[in-house]
Protein backbone atom coordinates (compact mmCIF):
# COMPACT_ATOMS: atom_id res chain seq x y z
CA UNK A 1 0.00 0.00 0.00
CA UNK A 2 1.97 2.93 -0.93
CA UNK A 3 1.10 6.76 -0.72
CA UNK A 4 2.09 9.99 -2.17
CA UNK A 5 2.28 13.16 -0.54
CA UNK A 6 2.00 16.86 -2.54
CA UNK A 7 2.38 20.12 -0.74
CA UNK A 8 1.07 23.10 -2.50
CA UNK A 9 2.54 26.75 -2.55
CA UNK A 10 5.32 28.89 -3.17
CA UNK A 11 6.51 29.71 0.12
CA UNK A 12 7.53 26.22 0.23
CA UNK A 13 9.49 25.94 -2.57
CA UNK A 14 11.00 29.51 -2.12
CA UNK A 15 12.31 28.55 1.27
CA UNK A 16 9.87 31.14 3.31
CA UNK A 17 8.04 28.11 5.22
CA UNK A 18 9.33 24.56 5.89
CA UNK A 19 7.19 21.73 5.07
CA UNK A 20 6.55 19.94 8.23
CA UNK A 21 3.23 18.51 7.04
CA UNK A 22 4.69 15.91 4.93
CA UNK A 23 6.86 14.45 8.14
CA UNK A 24 3.99 14.54 9.99
CA UNK A 25 1.62 13.04 6.89
CA UNK A 26 4.56 10.68 6.60
CA UNK A 27 4.88 9.54 10.13
CA UNK A 28 1.16 9.80 10.67
CA UNK A 29 0.61 6.62 8.00
CA UNK A 30 3.37 4.80 8.59
CA UNK A 31 2.04 4.46 12.07
CA UNK A 32 -1.05 3.03 10.19
CA UNK A 33 0.85 0.53 8.09
CA UNK A 34 0.56 3.05 4.85
CA UNK A 35 4.05 3.74 3.37
CA UNK A 36 4.94 6.95 1.43
CA UNK A 37 6.17 6.33 -2.11
CA UNK A 38 6.95 10.26 -3.04
CA UNK A 39 6.82 13.71 -1.32
CA UNK A 40 6.07 16.59 -4.50
CA UNK A 41 5.99 20.51 -3.68
CA UNK A 42 4.62 22.29 -6.61
CA UNK A 43 3.85 25.84 -7.17
CA UNK A 44 0.05 27.44 -6.66
CA UNK A 45 0.03 26.70 -10.23
CA UNK A 46 -3.01 24.81 -12.02
CA UNK A 47 -0.83 23.44 -14.85
CA UNK A 48 1.58 22.34 -12.09
CA UNK A 49 -0.80 20.53 -9.31
CA UNK A 50 -2.69 18.50 -12.65
CA UNK A 51 0.55 17.23 -13.46
CA UNK A 52 1.52 16.25 -10.17
CA UNK A 53 -1.93 14.70 -9.43
CA UNK A 54 -1.10 12.50 -12.80
CA UNK A 55 1.73 11.31 -11.64
CA UNK A 56 0.59 10.62 -8.42
CA UNK A 57 -2.52 8.58 -9.63
CA UNK A 58 0.08 6.25 -11.44
CA UNK A 59 2.57 6.18 -8.15
CA UNK A 60 0.44 5.55 -5.35
CA UNK A 61 -3.15 4.43 -4.45
CA UNK A 62 -3.88 7.19 -1.66
CA UNK A 63 -2.64 10.75 -2.74
CA UNK A 64 -2.78 13.55 0.16
CA UNK A 65 -2.44 17.05 -1.19
CA UNK A 66 -1.69 20.17 1.20
CA UNK A 67 -2.10 23.61 0.60
CA UNK A 68 -4.08 26.24 -1.35
CA UNK A 69 -7.41 25.93 0.32
CA UNK A 70 -7.88 29.10 1.11
CA UNK A 71 -9.93 32.14 0.92
CA UNK A 72 -7.88 34.04 -1.57
CA UNK A 73 -7.39 34.23 -5.40
CA UNK A 74 -3.80 32.39 -5.14
CA UNK A 75 -5.70 29.40 -3.61
CA UNK A 76 -6.45 27.44 -6.57
CA UNK A 77 -6.40 23.77 -5.15
CA UNK A 78 -9.91 23.00 -4.69
CA UNK A 79 -11.29 24.55 -8.46
CA UNK A 80 -8.19 22.66 -9.92
CA UNK A 81 -9.32 19.47 -8.54
CA UNK A 82 -12.57 19.61 -9.56
CA UNK A 83 -11.22 20.25 -12.90
CA UNK A 84 -9.02 17.33 -12.78
CA UNK A 85 -12.73 15.15 -12.08
CA UNK A 86 -14.27 16.80 -14.73
CA UNK A 87 -16.72 17.77 -11.67
CA UNK A 88 -17.96 21.27 -10.60
CA UNK A 89 -17.98 23.32 -7.40
CA UNK A 90 -21.21 22.94 -5.18
CA UNK A 91 -22.37 23.88 -1.46
CA UNK A 92 -22.06 22.09 0.97
CA UNK A 93 -24.68 22.79 3.74
CA UNK A 94 -22.87 21.23 6.52
CA UNK A 95 -19.42 23.07 6.25
CA UNK A 96 -21.48 26.54 5.64
CA UNK A 97 -23.09 26.02 9.09
CA UNK A 98 -19.55 24.96 10.44
CA UNK A 99 -17.98 28.48 8.78
CA UNK A 100 -20.93 30.57 10.27
CA UNK A 101 -20.36 28.77 13.65
CA UNK A 102 -16.85 29.81 13.97
CA UNK A 103 -17.56 33.33 12.84
CA UNK A 104 -19.89 33.85 15.41
CA UNK A 105 -17.98 31.87 18.19
CA UNK A 106 -14.38 33.67 17.59
CA UNK A 107 -14.01 36.00 14.78
CA UNK A 108 -17.37 38.33 15.98
CA UNK A 109 -17.34 40.04 12.29
CA UNK A 110 -19.84 39.92 9.33
CA UNK A 111 -18.95 37.11 7.46
CA UNK A 112 -17.69 37.81 4.05
CA UNK A 113 -19.06 36.29 0.75
CA UNK A 114 -15.06 34.76 -0.26
CA UNK A 115 -15.40 33.12 3.19
CA UNK A 116 -18.62 31.58 2.49
CA UNK A 117 -17.29 30.38 -0.88
CA UNK A 118 -14.89 27.84 1.42
CA UNK A 119 -18.34 25.64 1.68
CA UNK A 120 -17.98 25.25 -2.08
CA UNK A 121 -16.30 21.58 -2.84
CA UNK A 122 -16.69 19.33 -5.87
CA UNK A 123 -19.68 17.47 -5.89
CA UNK A 124 -18.30 14.13 -5.95
CA UNK A 125 -15.92 15.25 -2.71
CA UNK A 126 -17.21 13.94 0.79
CA UNK A 127 -16.65 17.30 3.34
CA UNK A 128 -13.87 16.57 5.88
CA UNK A 129 -14.83 18.40 8.42
CA UNK A 130 -12.68 21.24 9.85
CA UNK A 131 -13.46 22.46 13.29
CA UNK A 132 -10.91 24.71 13.99
CA UNK A 133 -10.53 26.28 10.27
CA UNK A 134 -12.76 27.43 7.50
CA UNK A 135 -11.70 25.42 4.93
CA UNK A 136 -12.67 21.98 4.96
CA UNK A 137 -10.99 18.32 4.04
CA UNK A 138 -12.20 16.67 0.78
CA UNK A 139 -12.16 12.91 0.27
CA UNK A 140 -12.81 12.16 -3.34
CA UNK A 141 -12.67 8.33 -4.37
CA UNK A 142 -11.57 7.32 -7.91
CA UNK A 143 -11.83 3.22 -8.78
CA UNK A 144 -10.06 1.95 -5.91
CA UNK A 145 -7.83 5.03 -5.25
CA UNK A 146 -8.49 7.68 -2.93
CA UNK A 147 -7.69 11.14 -2.89
CA UNK A 148 -7.72 13.72 -0.37
CA UNK A 149 -7.23 17.77 0.07
CA UNK A 150 -6.41 19.12 3.60
CA UNK A 151 -5.38 22.55 4.40
CA UNK A 152 -1.99 23.72 4.33
CA UNK A 153 -2.21 24.88 8.09
CA UNK A 154 -0.21 22.26 9.71
CA UNK A 155 -2.58 22.33 13.02
CA UNK A 156 -5.26 22.19 11.00
CA UNK A 157 -4.21 19.44 8.72
CA UNK A 158 -3.07 17.69 12.30
CA UNK A 159 -6.62 17.70 13.29
CA UNK A 160 -8.00 16.44 10.10
CA UNK A 161 -5.64 13.34 9.53
CA UNK A 162 -6.29 12.32 12.83
CA UNK A 163 -10.15 12.33 13.28
CA UNK A 164 -11.21 12.58 9.42
CA UNK A 165 -8.35 10.71 7.58
CA UNK A 166 -7.00 8.13 9.62
CA UNK A 167 -10.17 6.47 10.92
CA UNK A 168 -11.28 6.28 7.10
CA UNK A 169 -8.29 4.87 5.66
CA UNK A 170 -7.88 2.22 8.29
CA UNK A 171 -11.92 1.05 7.55
CA UNK A 172 -11.22 1.33 3.98
CA UNK A 173 -7.73 -0.57 3.51
CA UNK A 174 -6.26 -3.03 4.44
CA UNK A 175 -3.08 -2.93 5.53
CA UNK A 176 0.41 -4.74 6.83
CA UNK A 177 1.90 -3.56 10.35
CA UNK A 178 5.11 -1.55 10.11
CA UNK A 179 7.72 -1.40 12.59
CA UNK A 180 10.47 0.71 13.59
CA UNK A 181 13.47 0.42 16.24
CA UNK A 182 15.72 3.30 16.19
CA UNK A 183 19.13 2.16 18.25
CA UNK A 184 21.11 5.54 19.58
CA UNK A 185 24.43 5.49 19.38
CA UNK A 186 27.13 8.52 20.53
CA UNK A 187 31.13 8.95 19.98
CA UNK A 188 31.54 6.49 17.29
CA UNK A 189 31.19 7.33 13.21
CA UNK A 190 29.50 5.86 10.63
CA UNK A 191 32.04 3.78 8.81
CA UNK A 192 33.32 2.59 11.91
CA UNK A 193 30.24 1.80 13.06
CA UNK A 194 29.36 -0.23 10.39
CA UNK A 195 32.38 -2.30 9.81
CA UNK A 196 31.95 -3.73 13.35
CA UNK A 197 28.57 -4.50 12.48
CA UNK A 198 29.05 -5.44 9.11
CA UNK A 199 28.15 -9.49 9.66
CA UNK A 200 25.31 -8.67 11.92
CA UNK A 201 23.93 -6.79 9.52
CA UNK A 202 24.75 -8.95 6.45
CA UNK A 203 22.58 -11.78 8.04
CA UNK A 204 19.07 -9.80 8.42
CA UNK A 205 16.52 -11.37 7.16
CA UNK A 206 14.91 -9.81 3.73
CA UNK A 207 12.22 -8.15 5.26
CA UNK A 208 14.30 -6.29 7.87
CA UNK A 209 15.92 -3.18 6.63
CA UNK A 210 18.48 -1.35 8.35
CA UNK A 211 19.36 2.17 8.14
CA UNK A 212 22.26 4.65 8.70
CA UNK A 213 20.89 8.19 10.25
CA UNK A 214 24.21 10.40 11.07
CA UNK A 215 24.57 13.57 12.33
CA UNK A 216 27.19 15.46 14.59
CA UNK A 217 29.29 12.73 16.30
CA UNK A 218 26.23 10.45 16.66
CA UNK A 219 24.14 8.15 14.28
CA UNK A 220 20.92 6.25 14.74
CA UNK A 221 20.18 2.58 13.74
CA UNK A 222 17.24 2.16 12.36
CA UNK A 223 15.50 -1.10 12.22
CA UNK A 224 12.63 -1.05 9.87
CA UNK A 225 10.00 -3.96 8.86
CA UNK A 226 7.13 -4.82 7.34
CA UNK A 227 4.90 -7.60 6.95
CA UNK A 228 0.64 -8.68 7.67
CA UNK A 229 1.88 -10.77 10.94
CA UNK A 230 2.75 -8.58 13.50
CA UNK A 231 3.67 -10.88 16.28
CA UNK A 232 6.53 -12.19 13.75
CA UNK A 233 8.06 -9.11 13.16
CA UNK A 234 7.85 -7.80 16.87
CA UNK A 235 9.65 -10.96 17.73
CA UNK A 236 12.37 -11.12 14.89
CA UNK A 237 13.39 -7.57 15.06
CA UNK A 238 13.75 -7.78 18.98
CA UNK A 239 16.14 -10.89 18.45
CA UNK A 240 17.77 -9.26 16.09
CA UNK A 241 18.47 -6.02 18.56
CA UNK A 242 19.61 -8.75 21.25
CA UNK A 243 21.70 -9.63 18.77
CA UNK A 244 23.66 -6.57 17.67
CA UNK A 245 23.53 -4.83 21.28
CA UNK A 246 26.82 -6.17 22.62
CA UNK A 247 29.02 -5.17 19.21
CA UNK A 248 27.55 -1.93 20.20
CA UNK A 249 27.65 -1.76 23.93
CA UNK A 250 30.87 1.24 24.19
CA UNK A 251 28.27 3.74 22.24
CA UNK A 252 24.75 2.17 22.78
CA UNK A 253 22.55 4.91 24.55
CA UNK A 254 19.09 3.60 24.14
CA UNK A 255 16.55 3.89 22.04
CA UNK A 256 14.62 6.53 20.30
CA UNK A 257 11.13 4.89 20.30
CA UNK A 258 11.57 5.02 24.41
CA UNK A 259 13.66 7.99 24.42
CA UNK A 260 13.82 11.01 22.47
CA UNK A 261 17.45 11.96 22.82
CA UNK A 262 20.84 11.69 24.47
CA UNK A 263 19.73 14.51 26.71
CA UNK A 264 17.24 13.14 27.84
CA UNK A 265 18.34 9.63 28.57
CA UNK A 266 21.22 11.75 30.60
CA UNK A 267 18.93 13.53 32.47
CA UNK A 268 17.21 10.02 33.74
CA UNK A 269 20.17 8.32 34.80
CA UNK A 270 20.86 11.48 37.17
CA UNK A 271 17.89 11.65 38.21
CA UNK A 272 17.97 7.71 39.22
CA UNK A 273 21.06 8.01 40.47
CA UNK A 274 19.96 11.15 42.82
CA UNK A 275 23.25 13.09 41.01
CA UNK A 276 22.47 16.61 39.83
CA UNK A 277 24.41 18.96 37.18
CA UNK A 278 25.44 22.43 36.23
CA UNK A 279 27.10 23.96 33.13
CA UNK A 280 29.47 27.18 32.55
CA UNK A 281 29.38 27.80 28.66
CA UNK A 282 31.13 30.38 26.40
CA UNK A 283 31.32 29.74 23.06
CA UNK A 284 27.90 27.51 22.69
CA UNK A 285 25.95 30.77 24.43
CA UNK A 286 23.26 28.62 26.57
CA UNK A 287 22.80 26.30 23.96
CA UNK A 288 24.08 23.37 26.23
CA UNK A 289 21.92 24.38 29.44
CA UNK A 290 18.70 24.68 26.77
CA UNK A 291 19.47 21.21 25.36
CA UNK A 292 18.55 20.05 29.15
CA UNK A 293 15.94 22.21 29.89
CA UNK A 294 13.99 21.49 26.85
CA UNK A 295 12.89 18.53 28.51
CA UNK A 296 10.24 18.38 31.36
CA UNK A 297 11.29 17.70 34.69
CA UNK A 298 14.79 18.94 34.18
CA UNK A 299 14.62 20.90 37.25
CA UNK A 300 14.88 16.85 39.04
CA UNK A 301 18.20 17.48 37.97
CA UNK A 302 19.82 20.37 36.31
CA UNK A 303 20.76 23.07 38.88
CA UNK A 304 21.54 26.23 36.51
CA UNK A 305 23.88 27.28 34.13
CA UNK A 306 26.29 30.10 33.62
CA UNK A 307 26.74 32.16 30.35
CA UNK A 308 30.28 33.72 30.94
CA UNK A 309 30.61 34.60 27.04
CA UNK A 310 33.07 37.73 27.96
CA UNK A 311 36.54 37.18 29.39
CA UNK A 312 35.89 39.50 32.15
CA UNK A 313 32.77 37.59 33.06
CA UNK A 314 34.49 34.55 33.43
CA UNK A 315 36.93 36.94 35.90
CA UNK A 316 33.86 38.60 38.04
CA UNK A 317 30.84 35.86 37.98
CA UNK A 318 32.52 32.43 37.48
CA UNK A 319 35.95 33.90 39.68
CA UNK A 320 38.16 33.01 37.24
CA UNK A 321 41.96 33.98 38.08
CA UNK A 322 43.32 36.53 35.89
CA UNK A 323 46.53 34.90 36.15
CA UNK A 324 45.12 31.61 34.68
CA UNK A 325 43.78 33.35 31.51
CA UNK A 326 46.89 35.06 30.75
CA UNK A 327 49.19 32.48 31.24
CA UNK A 328 47.17 30.09 29.51
CA UNK A 329 44.37 31.83 27.12
CA UNK A 330 40.98 31.88 27.20
CA UNK A 331 40.47 28.95 25.54
CA UNK A 332 42.68 26.71 27.21
CA UNK A 333 41.82 23.29 29.23
CA UNK A 334 43.04 25.17 32.77
CA UNK A 335 40.19 27.56 31.79
CA UNK A 336 37.56 25.20 31.02
CA UNK A 337 38.62 22.98 34.06
CA UNK A 338 38.38 25.95 36.33
CA UNK A 339 34.69 26.90 34.99
CA UNK A 340 33.91 23.27 35.03
CA UNK A 341 34.79 23.24 38.86
CA UNK A 342 33.75 26.68 40.27
CA UNK A 343 30.37 26.44 38.21
CA UNK A 344 29.57 22.90 40.24
CA UNK A 345 30.75 24.41 43.40
CA UNK A 346 28.56 27.66 42.71
CA UNK A 347 25.48 25.16 42.41
CA UNK A 348 26.47 22.84 44.23
CA UNK A 349 26.10 20.19 41.96
CA UNK A 350 27.82 16.51 41.51
CA UNK A 351 28.51 17.30 37.91
CA UNK A 352 29.92 20.46 36.43
CA UNK A 353 30.57 21.31 32.47
CA UNK A 354 32.19 23.75 30.86
CA UNK A 355 32.60 24.34 27.19
CA UNK A 356 35.12 27.34 26.18
CA UNK A 357 36.30 28.03 22.03
CA UNK A 358 37.09 29.90 19.25
CA UNK A 359 33.56 29.34 17.30
CA UNK A 360 34.45 32.01 14.32
CA UNK A 361 34.40 33.47 12.15
CA UNK A 362 36.97 35.65 13.98
CA UNK A 363 39.46 34.60 17.11
CA UNK A 364 37.47 36.63 20.33
CA UNK A 365 40.23 36.57 22.62
CA UNK A 366 41.95 33.86 22.05
CA UNK A 367 44.71 33.40 19.38
CA UNK A 368 43.22 29.96 19.17
CA UNK A 369 42.20 28.52 15.96
CA UNK A 370 38.81 28.84 14.77
CA UNK A 371 36.84 25.70 16.05
CA UNK A 372 39.18 24.66 18.96
CA UNK A 373 36.91 23.91 21.73
CA UNK A 374 37.96 22.88 25.31
CA UNK A 375 35.24 21.24 27.46
CA UNK A 376 35.66 20.21 31.03
CA UNK A 377 33.61 17.75 33.25
CA UNK A 378 34.08 18.17 36.96
CA UNK A 379 32.57 15.93 39.30
CA UNK A 380 33.58 15.71 43.48
CA UNK A 381 36.76 13.92 42.74
CA UNK A 382 38.54 14.93 39.77
CA UNK A 383 38.23 17.18 36.33
CA UNK A 384 38.99 16.19 33.22
CA UNK A 385 39.26 18.26 29.62
CA UNK A 386 39.41 17.37 26.39
CA UNK A 387 40.48 19.55 23.32
CA UNK A 388 38.53 19.46 20.08
CA UNK A 389 39.11 20.76 16.63
CA UNK A 390 35.55 21.25 15.14
CA UNK A 391 35.92 23.26 11.73
CA UNK A 392 35.30 26.42 10.55
CA UNK A 393 31.57 26.74 10.21
CA UNK A 394 29.96 28.31 13.63
CA UNK A 395 26.97 26.64 13.86
CA UNK A 396 28.09 22.96 13.11
CA UNK A 397 31.40 24.50 15.72
CA UNK A 398 28.48 25.16 18.27
CA UNK A 399 26.44 21.85 17.71
CA UNK A 400 29.05 19.75 17.83
CA UNK A 401 30.67 21.05 20.83
CA UNK A 402 26.88 20.49 22.43
CA UNK A 403 27.25 16.95 21.36
CA UNK A 404 30.90 15.92 23.05
CA UNK A 405 29.75 17.95 26.25
CA UNK A 406 26.14 15.29 25.87
CA UNK A 407 28.89 12.63 25.08
CA UNK A 408 31.31 13.20 27.85
CA UNK A 409 28.82 13.65 30.46
CA UNK A 410 26.87 10.29 29.37
CA UNK A 411 30.15 8.18 29.49
CA UNK A 412 30.86 9.47 32.88
CA UNK A 413 27.48 9.42 34.68
CA UNK A 414 26.63 5.72 32.83
CA UNK A 415 30.04 4.02 34.18
CA UNK A 416 28.55 4.50 37.99
CA UNK A 417 25.23 2.52 37.10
Amino acid sequence: MQAEIITIGDEILIGQVVDTNSAYIGKALNSIGISVYQITSVQDNKEHISKALTEAESNADIIIVTGGLGPTKDDITKHTIAEYFNDTLIRNEAVLKNIEWLWETYIKKPIQQVNKDQALIPSKAKALMNTVGSAPGMWIEKENKVFISMPGVPFEMELLMQKEVLPRLKEKYKRPFILHRTLMTYGMGESVLAEIIEEWEDNLPEYIKLAYLPNLGKVRLRLSAIDFDEEKIKTEVEEQIQKVLPLIKDVFVGFEDEHHSLEFVIGEELVKQGKTLSVAESCTGGKLAETFTANSGASAYFKGGLVTYATQSKIDVLGISEETINKYSVVSSQVAEAMAKNVMKLYKADFGIATTGNAGPTKGDSDAEVGTVFIALATKNEVISHKFALGNNRTRVINKAVNKALELLQKEIFKNR
